[in-house]
C-alpha cells in the first residue's frame, strides 16, 4: 500500500513539474522528436529563444540531483530503509513507475493529442506530434539513467543517512 502511495504522490508532483514547465513549450523543446526539434530551430520567430544545449544538460543535472534528494529521504525516513540494496531496488521500482506514467499518460495521452503543444510553424507535422515511439525510446533511456541515479540513492541511504 505504501509503494502505491508513494507513486500516486510522485505522479502528481512530476505532473506539476511538467504543467509548469509546459507554460512555456519552448523549455521543453528538447523532449520534442528531433524533426520537430529541427523545424523550431530552423523558424525565425524562434531565434534567440531557444534554450541551449548547456541549459538543457543543467536542467537535467538539477532534476537528477532533486530526485536523489527526495527519493533518498523518502526511503530512509518514511520507509525505514538502511541498506543499498533497499535503497537502490524501491528507488528504482519508483522511477520506473514514474517513467511508465510519464510515457504513457504525460507524453502519448496528454502531449501527443493536446495541440496545445504544437509549436507555430510546425502544425503540417503530425505524423511527428504522434509518434509515440518517439517516447517510448526516451523512456527506456531513462531507465538506463535511473540505473545511475538510483546507485547513488542507494549509496546514500547506506553511506549518508
Amino acid at each position: 500500500m505504501v509503494l502505491v502511495i508513494e507513486a500516486i504522490v510522485l505522479c502528481i508532483i512530476f505532473s506539476v513539474m511538467v504543467y509548469i514547465m509546459s507554460q512555456d513549450p519552448l523549455k521543453t523543446l528538447y523532449n520534442y522528436p528531433p524533426k520537430i526539434q529541427e523545424r523550431v530551430k530552423s523558424l525565425e520567430m524562434y531565434k534567440d529563444k531557444i534554450p541551449t544545449t548547456q541549459k538543457k544538460v543543467a536542467v537535467k543535472v538539477i532534476f537528477s540531483i532533486m530526485v536523489i534528494v527526495v527519493i533518498s529521504l523518502i526511503l530512509r525516513f518514511v520507509n525505514g530503509y538502511t541498506t543499498f540494496i533497499e535503497g537502490f531496488g524501491y528507488g528504482f521500482l519508483l522511477w520506473t513507475i514514474v517513467n511508465i506514467y510519464d510515457a504513457v499518460v504525460i507524453d502519448i495521452c496528454w502531449f501527443c493529442q493536446n495541440p496545445r503543444f504544437v509549436f507555430e510553424g510546425t502544425e503540417d507535422m503530425v505524423a511527428e506530434y504522434h509518434d509515440y515511439w518517439f517516447h517510448i525510446k526516451e523512456s527506456l533511456k531513462g531507465e538506463v539513467i535511473a540505473l545511475g541515479v538510483c546507485m547513488v540513492v542507494g549509496l546514500i541511504i547506506q553511506f549518508v543517512l
